[in-house]
């Protein structure tokens, strides 16, 4: 029997591979941001086409780090970026995550709380577009790609959902205008959804699709508030008042009841037909 040292041992750790995943993926996003803002200054672009140049490269970034990375140390194919169903799942997503957002938001409207002030260019919506394509896929790595998965092989699947769901609320704790209340809305509106999404579609671009979908319809269609960040440029400004029950009042639509019955339904749904993809933790398992 091949005798495992201390040194492999504490490679082979869970944590040790989440940390480690996590350092590649931050600085291999800080240095994609520097040397791109770097070079674009030099040219001529607008300000808004530069951020979207600078987070588009920012996510091939992160996403070619993970790759390399853990195909290097975990020695495997990295099946949760595999371009097969890549349209698919990029398409659906990002259909439920409009849908999703579109009934938070038809909620708002009926109980009289939205008025559209203006619209405006399309131009607008690409500062919206850019902070939430890069977000969807930054916030999916490192959430889902790295903690969710490895936690999963071994606590399995329902445990690693609440444990990624605790800890995406709690990240949006340091946010401003948050309070407990929205950071447990998000984690379980957010958290849920999108780890069920992984687990439906084993891969990471369903999640991001779905992720990316949300943030965008609320901040760069429909100009609301997004997890208690100033507004940014949106093709609609919109007034939004009334109950925060119903409208989540300075921190967004994220933090209203109906998207997290909504989410919720939606996140229950693709854990049921997810079926045997459902990972059972160690102690289950049958050898």
């Amino acid at each position: 029997m091949k005798t495992i040292t201390t040194k492999q041992r504490i490679l082979n750790a869970s944590l040790t591979r989440i940390l480690l995943g996590l350092l590649v993926c931050f600085i291999a996003f800080i240095l994609a941001q520097q040397l791109t803002g770097k070079i674009l200054d030099f040219s001529s672009l607008d300000k808004n086409y530069r951020n979207l140049i600078k987070g588009i490269i920012s996510s091939i970034a992160v996403i070619a780090a993970y790759i390399y990375f853990y195909r290097k140390y975990e020695k495997r194919a990295i099946t949760e970026f595999s371009n097969k169903e890549i349209a698919k799942y990029s398409i659906t997503g990002v259909i439920i995550g409009v849908l999703l957002q579109c009934l938070t938001i038809l909620v708002i409207i009926l109980n009289g709380s939205f008025e559209i002030v203006s619209i405006n260019p399309v131009s607008d919506m690409i500062i919206p577009f850019t902070v939430a394509l890069s977000v969807a896929i930054f916030e999916e790595i490192l959430i889902r790609g790295i903690i969710f998965r490895i936690v999963e092989e071994k606590l399995g699947s329902y445990i690693s959902l609440f444990i990624t769901a605790i800890i995406f609320g709690a990240l949006h704790l340091s946010n401003p205008n948050s309070t407990l209340l929205s950071g447990l809305c998000v984690g379980i509106e957010a958290g849920f959804l999108m780890g069920a999404a992984y687990i439906y579609a084993r891969n990471l671009w369903f999640p991001i699709a779905i992720h990316f979908a949300w943030n965008f319809m609320q901040s760069g269609i429909f100009g609301a508030i997004t997890s208690g960040n100033e507004k940014t440029s949106s093709l609609l400004t919109a007034k939004i008042t009334g109950s925060q029950l119903f409208t989540g009042g300075e921190f967004g639509p994220e933090g209203t009841i109906q998207a997290v019955i909504f989410c919720s339904l939606a996140s229950i749904l693709l854990l049921i037909l997810s079926g045997n993809k459902i990972i059972s933790p160690y102690w289950r398992k049958e050898y």
